[in-house]
């Protein structure tokens, strides 16, 4: 099913014409299951994911500060030395040497001002990325962003039936296979992750990889996308039964007593240029990752949807 063309286009969108397809997968990770059909109405969605110019013009006409780059509560960090609660954000750094794919601290770093127009840190710029998606951006930065725009973050459902292009039912966006002919079709991890890379090893601009089926690009890999649904650890289909729904956890559960309570969590759909599949095999349109509302990070940015 190709993307409707009897709309005339929005600016920067492409209207998809809605159906059902088969959500979710059964032979990959566990929060991907069970594999479903799921409906969505007819919707429209960004060509590309918004890029650090289109921040820019948003920043400049509303004064918006992103949550990285305000101060930080000491109630949320408890016995943390004051010096430290400084605005910045989490910087992919990939270390010389191969190093325990089991701590992510091995390639994260904590970056004292670093925000989405300064991803490296206070001596970096987007004067030369200008065309790459904006980034370190929160959920509330982006759900923000779409309001201003008269848009709205896309659903979990709308960004899967989105990526797979009119696939439905294969593995990849593209296929059934990684690499077909030995060729990325999107922007991931290439070589030995995370000390090795022999492919973009960050991101890339807009566009830079061919479009799917339906037009839109990058919607796998260059930057995992906020989508609106709260995470939970697997699917429940609308189809399931009231013990079903019901037996999905508490993710705003009371903490501990004197523990502070932890942000909720939504659910990031596409995968990112530090997917590999050596790590994390997510550069598919079944993938899911949860992820902080109050956290951005340098591989973490966004697109809009708008309802038909």
């Amino acid at each position: 099913m190709s993307a409707d063309t009897r709309t005339p286009e929005l600016a920067g969108m492409r209207r998809l014409p809605g159906g059902v397809f088969h959500m979710g997968s059964d032979d990959f990770y566990p929060d991907e299951r069970p594999a479903h059909p799921r409906t969505v109405a007819p919707f429209w969605i960004d060509t590309h994911a918004v890029t650090n110019a289109q921040f820019a013009r948003f920043v400049a006409e509303t004064g918006y500060v992103t949550v990285a780059e305000r101060e930080l509560d000491p109630a949320r960090f408890p016995g943390a030395d004051p010096a430290d609660l400084v605005p910045g954000a989490m910087v992919f750094t990939p270390p010389p040497t191969p190093v325990d794919l089991g701590n992510w601290r091995n390639w994260w770093r904590w970056q004292p001002g670093a925000s989405w127009q300064r991803p490296f840190g206070p001596a970096s710029s987007i004067v030369d990325r200008l065309s790459h998606p904006v980034v370190h951006v929160a959920y509330e930065d982006a759900s923000t962003y779409a309001a201003w725009a008269g848009k709205r973050l896309p659903t979990e459902a709308e960004h899967e039936y989105a990526s797979r292009g009119g696939r439905d039912g294969a593995a990849f966006a593209w296929g059934d296979e990684p690499y077909p002919n030995g060729i990325a079709q999107a922007n991931s991890w290439l070589g030995r992750f995370p000390h090795d890379n022999q492919g973009v090893g960050g991101t890339a601009p807009v566009g830079s990889y061919p479009p799917n089926g339906y037009g839109l690009s990058d919607m796998i890999g260059n930057v995992w996308e906020w989508t609106s649904d709260a995470y939970t650890p697997r699917h429940f289909p609308p189809s399931a039964t009231p013990v079903e729904a019901g037996a999905r956890p508490n993710l705003l559960a009371a903490p501990a007593p004197g523990t502070p309570p932890e942000p909720p969590r939504r659910v990031l759909k596409g995968g990112s240029f530090l997917c590999s599949p050596d790590y994390c095999l997510r550069f598919r349109p079944a993938a899911r990752s949860p992820q902080a509302e109050d956290t951005g990070m340098s591989h973490i940015g966004f697109r809009c949807a708008r309802d038909a």
